[in-house]
């Protein structure tokens, strides 16, 4: 089905222009403009391609593509759970209490494709939560992380998760654990921009720059509230905290003073 005269018109007016602005915007009378949009008449190519240029969009979309219903659906991105969304469990038989599953990092690129199968779920290791700190009601979940961008949390630490059904109560600056369909399972500190359907992923390891992820792209949210890891952190490597930076800064100025003040007496 053509759709050129319905998306020229709708194109035009989330410009919010008249069809006399537009044509002189694109270099066509005004007549012509409501022609198109009424299907009257059809732009010549290079009227086509300047509309293209004009509403950044390709050929293809402009006339094949009903581009409103397009908009429509990316606005329909349920981020506030209330379609049904399917997040298989597993229950100890004997107590009747869900159960933690852990993700490994060998298990991450099966758990994209199995994240709603209950069976592989099911097979995936599984243990009842010991924390006394953590209420029983609530979906945990452990993912193993690799890489170093989260120093000093260190790679192939498990993340202790709870699961979000609402996006929108993702609270900027604090860590999460991403399923994503591009990106996989990521493992960072969140920006909420929402509003514009996207999240700002950042790393604790200032050597990796901040990122955006659409909304679309997200599979399941999952906020982490501790970790347990069995490699303990080198302490020649544990980053500078506030204070000992500070004590740092002030040594390497009286040393620098130090060494003046002995130049000035020897000259």
């Amino acid at each position: 089905m053509n759709f050129l005269g319905e998306n020229i018109k709708w194109l035009r007016k989330q410009k919010a222009l008249t069809q006399e602005k537009l044509s002189a915007k694109i270099g066509v009378k005004r007549a012509l403009i409501g022609a198109y949009e009424e299907g009257r008449a059809e732009p010549k190519l290079r009227t086509i391609l300047t509309l293209c240029h004009y509403f950044d969009v390709s050929i293809d979309d402009l006339v094949n593509t009903d581009l409103s219903a397009q908009k429509a659906k990316k606005n329909s991105i349920d981020m506030k759970g209330e379609k049904l969304r399917i997040l298989p469990i597993t229950v100890d038989q004997q107590t009747e209490r869900e159960l933690c599953t852990i993700v490994p990092v060998k298990a991450s690129a099966g758990y994209l494709k199995g994240y709603g199968d209950i069976d592989y779920i099911e097979a995936l290791p599984k243990f009842p939560l010991p924390f006394p700190e953590l209420p029983k009601d609530r979906t945990y979940r452990l993912f193993q992380i690799s890489g170093d961008s989260m120093l000093p949390v260190l790679p192939k630490s498990y993340i202790i998760c709870q699961y979000v059904d609402d996006w929108h109560t993702i609270k900027s600056e604090e860590c999460y654990v991403l399923i994503t369909h591009y990106e996989g399972i990521v493992y960072k500190r969140v920006i909420n921009n929402l509003n514009e359907q996207e999240l700002i992923l950042k790393s604790d390891n200032p050597e990796y720059k901040p990122y955006k992820i659409q909304a679309s792209e997200i599979i399941e949210v999952w906020k982490a509230l501790g970790y347990t890891s069995f490699e303990l952190p080198d302490t020649q490597q544990v980053p500078l905290n506030t204070q000992q930076l500070t004590e740092t800064i002030i040594q390497l100025k009286n040393d620098v003073e130090f060494l003046k003040q002995r130049f000035i007496k020897d000259e």
